[in-house]
């Protein structure tokens, strides 16, 4: 592959963090110069590991040379994801011990003289030594301190770039923004920075972001990515962008197993559709999601649910009871289902999970609920624009989406949810209680149907021994949806 007059373009690396070379558009080009910058926490010294690490397994000699942690320090981070640092040369180039004998102190030349110029003497001899095809430089601000002046150091950054281009290396300096600079000189230098952040939550775990701050002629990810520090490293969950998967799926209909239901939804529900279940606390909205994923597990689709207030047990076992038997369905590997720790949640986490299962062949995704993923993220600004990134993607994959809803009142008109519901779905069915006789009873209907004709009657809803029951459409009563209806006719019984 040739660029400009005749220039070979460099291969491109891999960094080893999972989902950043996503975001980096397939990874690092070989032989440039680039700044990872972020306040100390957020997991710079364990991506530069990652980095090195992807160098030796594909065999390249790599060098991490330490300005301010000691190598002990360096195999204790290690040694704390359970990594290996074989193949990875390390060099210690911090002040010796003996700076701090009186008799060593400078009087005619200013510390910084001295100390830069043996400084960088140990940083050529250490990369003379190892031919380093990858190195990491850690930190920054150490050279920063010592060069005193943005002048200067502007120019030990640029003739570092020069020097280590000339070596056909592939250079990541770490700036742990601890100095007295806004790293707006070694940012002009870089070929690309990589900025880690990290956000304060005010209950929970705090939240980490990465953002490509610059890649010269690279087409990056722009935008905040979440990520998060495991066992394994760095992982970095890249912000999904529907429109980079568009494709054209199939058209047909998804029975519920329910004929009076399916009848309701104009013959099953759309391929690749979304529907809201929405309605108060206990009407079924849980029971009817799974009815939908027992369907299609009986015909061999499989399916993944997503539980932020149930526990899975219960799921199982209130299920079984109504002749679903969704733990046959689990135990055949035709459904997984995952119960999500709000507090531990981000949104591209979770995105990233549901997009997961279906590229595991799942083809219907039921998130229960949708009022218990916008309280895990009540920060977020832009929750409503995560799911519709998120549903769009599945639609264009052929997933269909169920989103439970819980409404806020059991009864009267309110029916307000936690997100724009013509905004997120393409269909949403409603469940509602009603007061009659004595009794709450509970009524189905269909709002809103993208794609094809649906009924406009309100039916009786029943759960019971056997599973779900639609009865008639209730035609002897007026103002059922306010909870409180009247008779103006023969009621179903």
């Amino acid at each position: 592959m040739q660029a400009g007059a005749g220039q070979a373009v460099p291969p491109l690396l891999s960094t080893g963090v999972p989902g950043l070379d996503a975001v980096l558009a397939g990874g690092l080009l070989a032989e440039r110069l680039y700044l990872l910058e972020g306040e100390p926490g957020t997991g710079k010294t364990t991506l530069a590991l990652q980095f090195l690490a992807e160098g030796a397994r594909t065999g390249e000699n790599v060098l991490y040379i330490a300005l301010a942690e000691s190598e002990i320090e360096l195999r204790g981070a290690a040694d704390s994801h359970g990594w290996d640092l074989a193949g990875i040369a390390i060099e210690e180039v911090a002040p010796s011990d003996d700076m701090l004998d009186p008799d060593r102190q400078y009087t005619i030349f200013h510390p910084s003289e001295i100390e830069l110029a043996a400084t960088n003497q140990r940083i050529l001899a250490a990369i003379d030594r190892h031919h380093p095809a990858r190195l990491v430089l850690d930190s920054l601000s150490e050279l920063q301190l010592l060069a005193e002046n943005p002048l200067r150091y502007r120019r030990q950054v640029l003739a570092l770039k020069q020097y280590m281009a000339s070596r056909h290396c592939t250079t990541m300096l770490i700036d742990d923004r601890s100095a007295l600079d806004d790293g707006l000189q070694v940012r002009s230098v870089a070929h690309c920075v990589i900025a880690l952040e990290l956000q304060n939550q005010a209950y929970g775990n705090d939240r980490r972001r990465v953002r490509v701050v610059k890649y010269r002629g690279v087409p990056f990810r722009s935008g905040t990515h979440d990520y998060k520090i495991a066992r394994e490293g760095l992982v970095v969950y890249p912000r999904l962008v529907a429109a980079d998967t568009r494709r054209d799926g199939n058209h047909h209909r998804l029975s519920s197993g329910v004929p009076e239901l399916d009848a309701m939804i104009g013959g099953g529900l759309e391929v690749g559709m979304s529907t809201l279940i929405s309605g108060p606390a206990g009407s079924g909205k849980s029971t009817l999601a799974a009815q939908f994923v027992h369907a299609a597990t009986t015909r061999g689709e499989p399916c993944a649910m997503f539980l932020f207030e149930e526990a899975r047990s219960k799921l199982l076992h209130r299920t079984d009871e109504l002749g679903m038997r969704l733990k046959d369905a689990l135990d055949t590997g035709l459904l997984s289902v995952q119960q999500v720790d709000p507090a531990e949640l981000t949104p591209g986490e979770f995105a990233q999970a549901v997009v997961d299962a279906a590229e595991r062949g799942a083809r219907m995704i039921v998130i229960d609920s949708l009022n218990g993923y916008m309280h895990a993220v009540p920060d977020e600004r832009f929750q409503s624009t995560y799911l519709h990134e998120l549903l769009n993607y599945l639609s264009q994959r052929g997933v269909s989406a169920l989103l439970v809803g819980v409404q806020q009142n059991m009864l009267g008109m309110s029916m307000t949810t936690s997100a724009d519901a013509s905004y997120l779905a393409d269909s949403v069915i409603m469940l509602r209680y009603y007061e009659t006789e004595g009794e709450v009873r509970q009524a189905i209907s269909v709002f809103k149907k993208r794609g094809s004709a649906h009924e406009r009657s309100i039916r009786r809803f029943e759960i019971g021994p056997q599973g779900l029951r639609i009865g008639p459409t209730l035609a002897g009563f007026h103002g059922i949806l306010s909870g409180m209806p009247t008779v103006g006719g023969t009621p179903f019984p």
